[in-house]
């Protein structure tokens, strides 16, 4: 096994088990918002800290990037460790059993190694770059649908931008003429893994950040899918949107977004 993917599951595994004996413990958990709509509990902090420990104790030189406490310089800055400790804040706090430990690995730009824990479920899905991904051991591929015709879309609605709302509402009317429904679960990262996993035919998102998607995407394309940001670009790390599908469902789904777009964003 690939060392620091080695290290990279120990860590979300560390963290998962916060979270778990957390989430049966509710009148221990202590919420803090962040900014309206925007939460970050005792929990997310306790993650963090295990997985930084866990990162350390291996690869002390290495930058880490996390949601909580920003950059951690390393003494390595070529390698950066992308860090969402509980991805699905508001379901956790809410009792809702659908989050997940996001951990993405970058090495000179370009991310080599992924991994999405969800703690309830016991699933571990991981990547490693032109090595494929896997659901625990299973080989993961993407729905290889044709088109978006009874496609289940996952997405995620701009609550910290709310003039974007209009532009969202009208992305999903114009994709409802083809597609077959929404999800909306809540964790970016899970999106992207049941798109990679076959259980979602695409995702669309305004408002992530790249500790959010950055394992996601991986786990996608080593999936045999495609991640783009609205205008099909590879920015979607910095853009703050992003798209992610089987190669010709995406196609359709950018046509159908594009349009929406708001002028800021075209």
């Amino acid at each position: 096994m690939n060392p620091m993917l080695n290290i990279a599951i120990r860590a979300a595994r560390k963290a998962g088990n916060i979270i778990a004996k957390n989430y049966e413990r509710r009148d221990d958990i202590v919420t803090m918002e962040k900014s309206k709509n925007d939460y970050v509990t005792n929990v997310d902090k306790a993650s963090e800290e295990a997985i930084i420990e866990v990162i350390k104790k291996s690869y002390p030189d290495h930058t880490i990037i996390t949601e909580e406490s920003g950059a951690l310089e390393g003494s390595d800055n070529d390698v950066q460790w992308v860090i969402d400790p509980l991805d699905g804040t508001t379901n956790f706090v809410k009792g809702l059993p659908h989050f997940s430990v996001s951990i993405a690995i970058r090495v000179k730009g370009r991310t080599e190694v992924a991994v999405v824990y969800d703690p309830i479920r016991n699933e571990l899905f991981t990547a490693v770059r032109g090595e494929g991904a896997k659901l625990n051991e299973q080989r993961l591929r993407v729905e290889n649908k044709r088109d978006l015709s009874g496609a289940v879309l996952a997405t995620g609605f701009p609550f910290k931008q709310p003039k974007y709302m209009p532009m969202q509402f009208n992305m999903m009317q114009s994709l409802i003429e083809e597609a077959a429904d929404f999800r909306r679960t809540g964790s970016a990262a899970l999106d992207l893994c049941y798109v990679a996993s076959g259980r979602l035919d695409g995702y669309f998102e305004y408002g992530i950040k790249a500790w959010d998607v950055a394992a996601g995407d991986l786990i996608v394309r080593e999936a045999g899918g495609i991640v783009t940001d609205y205008n099909a670009g590879h920015s979607y790390l910095k853009a703050g949107h992003i798209v992610a599908a089987a190669p010709r469902v995406l196609k359709e789904m950018l046509n159908k977004i594009q349009p929406c777009l708001a002028e800021d964003l075209k």
